[in-house]
């Protein structure tokens, strides 16, 4: 049995114990507890209603998450956003993403960013006894450049290209990365949208978010407007196997510059067919993580997710109490300085 105030990791996700209140975060089915936390809508930290379900508790999640998860197909029901022992904290990874503050003193980040990127503002890191961190970058190798630096990058490279007439698509998930590309980068013109990006800077406009009204792919190819002079599109993330990207490449001679925080890797570029990659995640980098927890100075820090084992090992390097959860323990382990466990794949980037 789990101790008054404790973490575990459980088969639908991570479970947090505070005082008699039990709560699953970010759970991948609802269960028998007090209370479940969504920390924000992508659809690894959703979950799908289950027949019969034991649950009876209450939900915690952000307006804006809940808003965002409907229009992804997911219902999450009848939810609070207040309480007296909880405090949803800002994480800055995406529209409506929150952190769970348990009783002051447990920290559950979900996934987070301490970097300002357009209208996403740094998370907030409170002081706790014990804080539960993602860990996807959490290996040295993952350092992004400084954000000025990657938008001066691809404002050269939409140049050049319009200058020889070709059209570029940048490319990023379409609930995150897209929204900041698009704030970014919307001084360009003609600027349009993949359908599946306007179908979420449309809910996002409406929560009060100022992005450029764009002209979605599919109405912009009915109307011509493509064959005209060079344009800029925001798309989803996508190998250049996928058939949109080749016919955009085969018909308009499109460019394409993906975004991601993989994309330190040399090879990231290849492995997705992209014509250019800039390293530029919702989530933090290395160093950032590593602040990050000295900001909150936790008595106990439990990792997840990415390089949890690495992160876990390095932290306990420099005196904090830290291990990984779970599952998390021995995937992508070092020992002994050779890498262990899981190798990145294509499916990893994508």
């Amino acid at each position: 049995m789990p101790s008054e105030n404790s973490v575990t990791l459980a088969h639908c996700g991570i479970m947090a114990s505070y005082k008699d209140i039990r709560i699953a975060l970010d759970p991948s089915y609802l269960v028998d507890c007090d209370f479940v936390f969504v920390s924000h809508a992508h659809t690894d930290h959703l979950h799908r209603a289950r027949k019969n379900s034991a649950f009876k508790g209450q939900i915690l999640a952000s307006k804006e998450t809940c808003a965002i998860a409907r229009t992804r197909g997911y219902t999450i029901r009848e939810p609070i956003e207040r309480h007296d022992t909880f405090e949803l904290v800002d994480t800055g990874h995406i529209v409506g993403s929150k952190g769970l503050l348990v009783g002051g003193e447990i920290y559950y980040t979900g996934d987070i960013s301490t970097r300002k990127r357009a209208f996403m503002k740094p998370a907030q890191l409170p002081k706790v006894k014990v804080l539960v961190i993602e860990s996807t970058f959490g290996r040295p190798d993952y350092v992004f450049p400084e954000l000025t630096q990657i938008v001066h990058e691809t404002n050269r490279i939409i140049s050049e290209m319009y200058d020889l007439g070709k059209p570029v698509i940048l490319m990023g998930y379409p609930l995150g990365k897209a929204q900041v590309l698009t704030s970014l980068f919307g001084h360009w013109d003609p600027i349009y949208v993949h359908d599946s990006v306007w179908k979420i800077n449309s809910v996002c406009i409406e929560l009060g978010i100022e992005l450029k009204q764009a002209i979605t792919f599919s109405e912009a190819e009915k109307r011509g407007l493509l064959d005209s002079r060079p344009w800029l599109m925001i798309s989803p993330l996508m190998h250049a196997r996928n058939e949109f990207v080749g016919k955009m490449k085969r018909k308009y001679g499109a460019i394409t510059i993906g975004f991601s925080g993989w994309a330190t890797g040399r090879r990231y570029a290849s492995m997705m067919g992209l014509d250019y990659a800039m390293p530029m995640s919702d989530h933090c980098d290395f160093k950032e993580l590593v602040a990050a927890v000295k900001s909150c100075s936790p008595d106990k820090v439990y990792t997840f997710h990415g390089f949890a084992a690495d992160f876990a090992k390095y932290l306990r390097s420099v005196g904090f109490d830290a291990e990984p959860l779970g599952a998390w323990a021995e995937n992508n382990a070092e020992k002994d300085g050779k890498q262990e466990g899981k190798t990145l794949t294509l499916d990893v980037f994508s």
